[in-house]
């Protein structure tokens, strides 16, 4: 009797089978790896015979018509615990259980971090100099005493704003919800709408989750809000921020400039304006991509395979 096969989608850097012990499924499944984006035309057909696929983060998208077309799928793993581009309801009318894994929750906050730092000191353009036997190009910019603007305060929005404190920054926080006692137990003060946190932050940076409700939040209107010195991090998902809007704002000096990890098409292609503009600091959505949050990440897809083949699966999600 043939063994389930499962498709490891999207190891980008060939690391899915060396970052967590496979062994356990040994016997029980045959593991196919693919390591390059699969166009939606391409998909369905590499994934045909397959029972079983482990999805790595949002980088491939299961909408309706691919459970339509994939009768034989039965299980589908995301990494992380939320993953947008699943349509949760069709796989439950395809009768296809879908699990997800633990991750970090550091790596995103660090990465944050890495940008922020990298604007404020302008470090792509001087380590670029040093190469090219420059000395001194730009200014810096010290963050003590400077205000952080959160948009978001949940897990990650407070690793970032405990960072911010011990820098010394004036930390304001915003989202729909968001109460001043919250606020204050993430160690930040609550600003009065979104327009404030936009107008008061010399740096903002991006913590929310993607939906309905925040596609698009940062608008034309918040970006003209921003101090021409601001700068804007978002290293949460590229579509809460207007793309068009962001471009005239970077074009035209609305704000200094943006460290950017995510981004509305991924990944972003080759001429994309985004990665030509000297005023942003672009990372290829690399936030949660550390040695260990791929051990996690593909050590409980493992866990998650074993429990749905043992009839007992493990964290379903929907």
């Amino acid at each position: 009797m043939a063994l389930p096969r499962c498709a490891i989608l999207d190891d980008y850097q060939h690391v899915a089978l060396t970052s967590t012990d496979w062994s356990p499924l040994d016997g029980r499944v045959e593991l196919d790896r693919f390591d390059r984006p699969l166009a939606p035309d391409e998909l369905v057909d590499a994934l045909r015979g397959h029972q079983i696929v482990v999805a790595m983060r949002e980088r491939t998208p299961f909408p309706a018509a691919v459970f339509d077309a994939l009768p034989e799928l039965r299980m589908l793993v995301t990494t992380g615990m939320r993953n947008a581009s699943i349509d949760l309801t069709a796989a439950a009318a395809h009768g296809v259980t879908v699990c997800g894994t633990r991750g970090s929750s550091t790596a995103t906050a660090e990465l944050t971090w890495a940008l922020i730092l990298g604007l404020a000191r302008n470090l792509v353009d001087e380590a670029n100099g040093m190469r090219a036997g420059d000395w001194q190009r730009g200014i810096g910019l010290e963050l003590r005493g400077r205000t952080l603007g959160l948009l978001g305060l949940g897990r990650l929005g407070g690793a970032v704003a405990a960072v911010g404190q011990a820098f010394g920054m004036d930390v304001l926080a915003w989202s729909p919800h968001l109460t001043p006692e919250r606020a204050a137990a993430g160690g930040a003060r609550l600003a009065a709408d979104a327009t404030a946190l936009f107008a008061d932050s010399d740096v903002v940076s991006v913590h929310l989750v993607l939906s309905d409700a925040t596609r698009g939040l940062v608008d034309e209107r918040l970006l003209r809000a921003m101090r021409p010195t601001g700068y804007l991090v978002n290293t949460s998902r590229g579509p809460i921020v207007d793309r068009a809007a962001l471009l005239r704002a970077l074009r035209a000096g609305w704000l200094a400039g943006a460290g950017l990890d995510v981004y509305d098409v991924e990944p972003l292609p080759a001429d994309d304006e985004l990665r030509r503009l000297p005023n942003v600091l672009a990372t290829p959505h690399v936030g949660y991509v550390t040695r260990e949050t791929y051990a996690t990440f593909y050590g409980d897809a493992v866990a998650d395979v074993l429990g749905w083949l043992d009839g007992e699966p493990v964290r379903v999600l929907g």
